[in-house]
């Protein structure tokens, strides 16, 4: 059900003066891609190349590669034998350089510092010194033995009760991916397209986004801490086709945006901003794929144990906090615990989205964009901003917005095939054989997404243009296509009236 052009990337080259249009496959390998770009250029495939844009500054081959047009197309320049003889005599002088520096970080023997302090040391020297698979294997193994003696001293256990968390990694290992200026402006964006990145560059990306907002720094966190807690965060969330955890990038990215579109950090305070941003990271933790209503139907364990009141939304706060329990992934451990109580209380509980309409119902209905008068009601502003980020997908370009539309319905026939199986109630809006894209988006549109958008416009006019506008395009273009769909369901059912009369 989804758009077919979203499969597809195109690239255009400069071939001696002619402008050759390329056609690639998103899961195309890098090799694929190089083969198509020698056919194009009319060299044996085995040459190797170098692709350069406008500015002359070298392009990765493969298939997230930026987009360009016609007028900007990249050079496509063969790499002559001295080029790479050069290169490789360079990378081997790096891993020369790497190997040594690795040698002496990890003569254990010769190390008499605190455990917790050759820990953070190693850490450093695998992150900006190498990637070179012997070389990591045996960090991680020195890694794990400090944290064992770590764990002998402070007798803490990651993973108690049978939780079902993933164990963190020994090390922050997720390759650092440099962000571009173009990608730090675009992040800031509510038309950014989440579907471009790879799960290391998402997480650099949220990395990016508390430094930029100044948390890091307000609050003392720990960069490596940071980045633990991230990769434990991703872990923890399980491959559904939509509750996954590009989802959980896709909420935070829009809270960001909407933090820098609104300007927020000059009307609320640094700590509600990492609220904001936590909660969005934490908001689907470990979501099983299968809604409240089929864990209360089913008397799953998750609905036993929370007596059937919000049962999904107890857990992702219960598997936050279960990482924030870790000294090593919390990010709050500079705070003292009444201000973590108060966190804990109103940041990461996210509710029901019944609740969460009648908040936004509740809202003054004639606020002048000042958040003083408003100290009753900024828990409630808040969980409704989040929840408007959790339900953002059609504020942003057609192309981003409707692959989600797809595997949001994937999800819910998973769940209403199963409920048919189990003997469960099922909701028409979740059944395949009762509802289109075009029927499940239009009344979600015009009765959740935009009455809620336009409540929260009344505090911050800024989002009319870049988030309201879109919803009441989406909602009309949906609506031409129900009608499309209406008007080729009469052609068909006249047809078949008319076959048996045409028989007799």
């Amino acid at each position: 059900m989804g758009s077919a052009s979203s499969s597809y990337r195109v690239i255009y080259l400069d071939v001696d003066g002619r402008i050759q249009k390329v056609v690639f496959s998103r899961l195309c390998s890098p090799c694929d891609i190089k083969d198509l770009l020698c056919t194009a250029l009319g060299v044996p495939r085995s040459t190797n190349l170098s692709l350069l844009d406008s500015s002359g500054a070298m392009v990765s081959i493969d298939p997230t590669m930026p987009h360009n047009t016609e007028r900007s197309p990249y050079r496509v320049v063969p790499m002559t034998g001295g080029q790479l003889a050069d290169k490789e005599e360079l990378f081997q002088n790096v891993l020369t350089q790497v190997a040594e520096q690795f040698s002496r970080a990890f003569k254990i023997n010769e190390l008499k510092t605190e455990v917790t302090n050759r820990l953070a040391m190693l850490e450093k020297r695998v992150e900006l010194e190498g990637m070179k698979v012997v070389e990591i294997d045996k960090c991680r193994k020195d890694i794990k033995k400090l944290r064992e003696e770590m764990a002998s001293r402070n007798n803490s256990n990651f993973l108690e009760d049978n939780k079902k968390l993933t164990p963190r990694r020994d090390m922050p290992s997720y390759p650092k991916y440099m962000l571009s200026e173009q990608t730090i402006d675009a992040l800031k964006k509510p038309a950014f397209d989440v579907w471009l990145w790879e799960a290391n560059e998402m997480l650099s990306c949220l990395e990016h986004m508390y430094h930029d907002l100044g948390l890091v720094k307000e609050f003392n966190i720990n960069p490596i801490t940071l980045k633990r807690w991230l990769l434990c965060i991703h872990d923890n969330y399980k491959n559904n086709p939509f509750h996954n955890f590009r989802h959980c990038f896709c909420v935070t990215q829009m809270m960001y945006s909407m933090i820098c579109l609104c300007s927020l950090q000059e009307k609320f305070t640094q700590v509600d901003l990492l609220i904001l941003m936590t909660a969005a990271v934490c908001h689907d933790l470990d979501h099983p794929g299968f809604n409240n209503t089929y864990q209360i139907n089913a008397k799953t364990d998750l609905a036993v144990r929370y007596n059937d009141i919000s049962p999904l939304e107890n857990h992702h706060c219960a598997v936050a906090f279960q990482i924030f329990s870790q000294p090593d992934c919390n990010i709050f451990s500079t705070f003292d615990p009444e201000a973590f109580k108060q966190i804990r209380q109103v940041g990461l509980c996210v509710c029901d989205m019944m609740i969460v309409c009648n908040i936004t119902l509740s809202l003054p209905a004639s606020i002048d964009g000042d958040l003083c008068p408003l100290t009753l009601c900024s828990v409630q502003l808040k969980m409704v901003l989040i929840k408007c980020c959790d339900i953002s997908n059609e504020v942003r370009p057609m192309e981003v917005a409707e692959p989600w539309v797809d595997c949001l319905l994937e999800e819910y026939f998973m769940q209403s095939d199963r409920e048919k199986t189990e003997g469960l109630p099922v909701a028409p809006f979740m059944d395949r054989e009762k509802v289109t894209k075009p029927t499940a988006q239009i009344g979600f549109i015009k009765f959740v997404l935009i009455p809620m958008f336009e409540t929260v416009m009344k505090l911050f006019p800024q989002i009319e243009e870049a988030m309201v506008q879109p919803l009441r395009e989406s909602r009309d273009r949906y609506e031409e296509l129900k009608q499309i769909d209406d008007a080729m369901n009469e052609v068909q059912k006249n047809k078949s009236e008319n076959l048996p009369m045409k028989k007799k």
